[in-house]
């Protein structure tokens, strides 16, 4: 018994941590990390990374285990709006990428947090004119919302994984939401571990150089693209 228990457990782990690497989840995390010349910093791509994988892991998780617990049963539908809304997201990045990376609007700006000897500051990008900043941490949220909407067309996936709340009770539904959280945390393993490949390529001095604008470009039409194809294939 532990032994199937054990198998369970790394399945959903393994899964999950695929299940991370989706094309459209990395190429979404790529467009929120990628900005002009001098702007793009190591610390920006992790943190989108980390904060695009909690709001889909946590999304995930609670959303499971809220289906398992009440024995719900999730509609088709679900799957095709999640899709059609992921690649909706995608082609905005995209659009709004390749945009801002012609009219080299993008541009780097430091905040400062505290006034004591203790303050600190960390890198953030914005668009449009420097001399018309926009309000402080607005847009801080950001990555987490677009990684918790990329997971509702997971969602119905899970819960199919797993026999729902009504056909489970006791121990075997405390099992089925440790597996849920299992799968929860592969994801977050998997996207974190591209953060910090996307963090090492975008941060070493002799890339960074010189990537910053062609890899906007590249990024926001390949979002396009994929975004594009995403939808179609909800449509037809």
């Amino acid at each position: 018994m532990d032994h199937q228990y054990e198998l369970m457990a790394s399945s959903a782990l393994l899964l999950g941590f695929v299940h991370g690497l989706g094309a459209d989840h990395l190429m979404a995390i790529g467009a929120l990390s990628i900005g002009l010349p001098g702007t793009v910093r190591r610390t920006r791509a992790l943190k989108v990374a980390v904060s695009f994988a909690a709001g889909h892991a946590v999304l995930l998780a609670v959303g499971a285990a809220l289906v398992i617990v009440a024995g719900w049963s999730l509609p088709e539908r679900l799957d095709r709006v999640g899709e059609t809304l992921g690649g909706v997201i995608l082609i905005a990045l995209g659009a709004a990428g390749l945009w801002m990376a012609v009219r080299r609007k993008l541009y780097g700006h430091k905040h400062s947090h505290g006034h004591s000897a203790t303050s600190h500051s960390h890198d953030h990008l914005h668009w449009g004119s420097p001399d018309q900043h926009p309000v402080p941490h607005r847009h801080a949220h950001v990555p987490t919302v677009l990684g918790a909407l990329f997971a509702i067309s997971g969602l119905r996936a899970l819960t199919l994984l797993m026999p729902l709340g009504g056909a489970a009770s006791g121990g075997s539904l405390l099992v089925l939401l440790g597996l849920v959280c299992l799968f929860a945390f592969g994801i977050l393993l998997s996207m974190t571990l591209f953060g910090f490949v996307v963090a090492g390529v975008l941060g070493a001095p002799r890339v960074a150089a010189w990537v910053g604008n062609a890899a906007a470009v590249i990024t926001a039409v390949a979002s396009l693209g994929l975004g594009c194809y995403w939808v179609l294939s909800q449509l037809i």
